[in-house]
């Protein structure tokens, strides 16, 4: 593909509709190892959101009493904002914006599904081809997950927003492996673990616990297929394509950072309080400073600080661009921790969980109901 950056044969592709070139037969014998070990490891971390002996969605929420998040983690309630509305208000508010961040998610996992079968059309090493494949079936299962939790509390999501829709639409789209691995891989799979992490230690609801922790056993190894692409291809870039791949990055970044979750995006939701979504965009403008987001980001649950460490520790952030992120996070903080991410250490209990489940054995604190 002539405007692919592809650096490890791992990563060769072809055209989506180059079906011919996928029956090549020396291709078959061309099956890199890169991807053997999460692949063999997906029977590890297999679940059923349909089956009650993984979860159980008929468990009960008072959704008019509690707020699934506290109301301290929405931003609109840490404003003048917050005066205009009575304690019922809040809580009913607080939990509209959690239906909205969800409906994110799952939009994000739909996109997550189309961007890891589109993989399969265009990946002609039969090793990679089959991580793909795995993923799909992975990103399925998170798709009906969430359409069910979401159900079972609210009835239907929120369209997803111009902002999410847009990128994701871009990166399923793209020709492009590396807009396709670094966008999905890595910035959003960043932002999911984040997301997810929040969530989990978080919430008020259990179900939704249990939901981000059986997720995240699958998102912990759809994480790892970026580091690899990343251990094999950055370090063999020409500067020319390291700025390419840097830049469009750090506009990505950009793009999340300031309008994921902005007013404009949520303004169906502000029409149900008598709020015009332009006059809390100002509010939120003049109270929400840069030193209000790096301590924000100073949680290593945020999702827009796991996005960073994630495209630093993939060496997506150079000297050119550091300065840029450094406005928000201690970069030689971010620089001095591990490889793990924010979320291995839930994903890792949960893996223990499902192997009792799915083996019944006894692992770790859990053992499988008879």
């Amino acid at each position: 593909m002539s405007n692919d950056i592809t650096k490890d044969a791992a990563y060769d592709a072809v055209a989506p509709d180059d079906f011919p070139a996928m029956m090549d037969v020396d291709r078959y014998g061309r099956r890199s190892t890169a991807f053997d070990k999460i692949i063999s490891a997906t029977h590890d971390h297999f679940w059923d959101p349909l089956d009650k002996k993984y979860i159980d969605y008929d468990q009960p929420f008072d959704l008019d009493t509690t707020p699934i998040m506290p109301l301290d983690q929405v931003l609109e309630l840490h404003t003048p904002i917050a005066d205009r509305l009575t304690e019922q208000q809040k809580i009913q508010f607080a939990n509209d914006t959690t239906r909205w961040s969800l409906s994110s998610i799952l939009h994000g996992e739909a996109g997550a599904l189309a961007l890891s079968a589109s993989l399969c059309h265009i990946l002609k090493d039969p090793g990679a081809q089959e991580y793909a494949a795995n993923q799909t079936r992975e990103e399925a299962r998170h798709v009906t997950g969430f359409s069910k939790y979401i159900e079972t509390r609210w009835g239907k999501p929120y369209p997803v927003g111009p902002t999410l829709g847009n990128l994701l639409t871009e990166m399923v789209l793209a020709p492009e492996v590396y807009k396709k691995i670094v966008g999905m891989q890595m910035l959003v799979e960043g932002l999911a673990m984040g997301a997810f992490a929040s969530l989990y230690t978080h919430s008020n609801d259990p179900l939704l616990r249990h939901l981000c922790q059986l997720v995240m056993t699958d998102e912990a190894f759809h994480h790892k297929f970026g580091k690899i692409w990343a251990d094999r291809t950055v370090p063999h870039l020409n500067e020319e394509e390291r700025n390419r791949i840097e830049d469009w990055a750090a506009t990505c970044f950009q793009t999340l950072l300031f309008n994921l979750g902005s007013p404009e995006q949520k303004k169906h939701i502000y029409a149900k309080y008598g709020l015009d979504w332009q006059e809390v965009q100002e509010i939120i403008l003049k109270t929400r400073t840069d030193d209000d987001r790096r301590k924000a980001m100073s949680s290593s649950t945020n999702i827009f600080r796991v996005l960073i460490k994630t495209l630093l520790k993939g060496g997506i952030i150079t000297e050119r661009t550091r300065a840029f992120y450094a406005i928000y996070v201690d970069m030689e903080e971010l620089k001095g921790e591990g490889d793990e991410m924010v979320g291995d250490a839930i994903a890792e209990k949960g893996i223990e969980y499902l192997k009792a489940v799915n083996f019944g054995q006894k692992v770790g604190n859990y053992v499988a109901a008879e």
